[in-house]
């Protein structure tokens, strides 16, 4: 058994993630891990930051979070918008903070986008600027779009050859950034910088057979009806909410049977069927990066044992 001291020492300026589709055992995983290695937890979940979404967004239980620090939770209210960027912003310093206090960063959550922002950065450019670009579509309807598109070949040839002439949203894109700041949008993407770039990052994807986390799916929606998913989505329709806060799963669709669309019964088939299709999408999305190490889960496999599978690769890594 390897010594905490010396899983410290292991693991100065690393970072790890545990990553996966919804219901795929991540946070239970992640606390287990967390105590083991003397890591803290950091959520990378898009609604988790909200106050007042604890069911809708699956937050771990109270008792879970007071055996780990955990961060990224609960921390807005849902009035507010909060963008990729703004959780970037936050994360970097809390990874610092983990850093200084001698302990492992460990981000666990399901959101790709936020995951990806964090280990490869954002691209960062102007505003947009809405009297330019309806100038631009002006054009296309006018000369067409390759008339646009010619012009961007000569502006930036690079990222013309990686968008195709009638995608016109992202040539006018592609335009508009290199007339606002005089930098082809090609250049700028290659000057993002992101966690990789200071950090020793692991990624562990947790995969299930998927009627197995289907049925989990399914499970959880009715477990979330009996913690009162009801009268939580009720709370917050009497709120003005924002817009990133109401495309949480469950929002929608409870919010139908609420104003009468249609019973209950509807409702939670609703929700199990879009969670079901967000897990698909969550899983196209990972499978993509080649960096992710998976984890097979099998339907009886415990937290302790995922923790285990995972230690197996932990104790591998090298200086």
């Amino acid at each position: 058994m390897i010594q905490r001291f010396v899983l410290e020492a292991l693991f100065m300026n690393k970072i790890l993630f545990i990553i996966g589709p919804t219901a795929s055992g991540k946070s239970g995983a992640a606390i287990k891990l967390a105590k083991k290695i003397n890591a803290e937890i950091i959520s990378c979940d898009s609604m988790q930051v909200y106050k007042g979404m604890d069911i809708l967004s699956q937050k771990p239980l109270s008792h879970q979070m007071a055996s780990v620090s955990h961060y990224m939770i609960s921390v807005i209210s849902p009035n507010k918008e909060f963008s990729v960027a703004d959780y970037k912003s936050k994360v970097e310093g809390i990874i610092r903070k983990i850093h200084m206090r001698g302990k492992l960063p460990l981000i666990v959550g399901g959101s790709g986008l936020y995951v990806k922002a964090l280990v490869d950065g954002l691209l960062i450019s102007k505003p947009k600027d809405t009297k330019l670009r309806d100038k631009l579509f002006a054009l296309s309807k006018k000369y067409g779009n390759k008339y646009l598109y010619n012009r961007l070949k000569k502006v930036d040839p690079n990222a013309a050859k990686n968008i195709h002439p009638n995608n016109t949203r992202r040539v006018i894109r592609a335009l508009e950034v290199y007339k606002t700041s005089g930098t082809p949008i090609s250049v700028m993407k290659t000057k993002t910088y992101g966690l990789a770039s200071k950090y020793d990052i692991k990624i562990f994807g947790l995969k299930r057979d998927r009627e197995n986390l289907y049925d989990r799916i399914n499970k959880r929606v009715d477990n979330m009806l009996k913690s009162g998913l009801l009268d939580e989505v009720e709370r917050l329709k009497r709120k003005k909410i924002s817009l990133t806060a109401k495309a949480a799963l469950g929002y929608k669709e409870i919010g139908g049977y609420l104003d009468g669309s249609y019973d209950q019964e509807e409702a939670v088939e609703l929700l199990k069927r879009n969670t079901r299709r967000f897990a698909k999408r969550q899983i196209t999305w990972f499978k993509k990066d080649p960096s992710i190490t998976w984890i097979e889960v099998a339907k009886d496999d415990t937290a302790d044992k995922i923790v285990n599978k995972i230690m197996k690769h932990l104790t591998a890594i090298k200086h």
